[in-house]
């Protein structure tokens, strides 16, 4: 039996090949932006760990608390690794 492999009506363009089409670019983050987004990321994760402690969902209470700390490591690292000039 034949199968004929079609293409895509739209193939991404650019650097980010696996977006979907129309959704814009990922660009590269500054160091302090990316450690910004690692300490949004811990607090993200333990507010998810705080509700699932309320709906008494304790597995997956368990998985969010515990996974905090390590956003918190990953942005300590980048710092150490960074050395950020002061705010002025």
């Amino acid at each position: 039996m034949f199968i004929a492999i079609a293409r895509p009506a739209v193939e991404p363009q650019g650097p980010d090949a696996v977006a979907v089409p129309g959704s814009p670019a990922i660009a590269d983050l500054s160091p302090r932006a990316l450690h910004a987004r690692l300490l949004e990321n811990a607090a993200l994760r333990r507010q998810r760990g705080q509700e699932r402690l309320r709906s008494n969902r304790m597995a997956d209470a368990d998985y969010w608390l515990n996974a905090a700390p390590v956003a918190i490591r990953k942005a300590s690292a980048l710092r150490e690794e960074k050395s950020f000039a002061p705010l002025p």
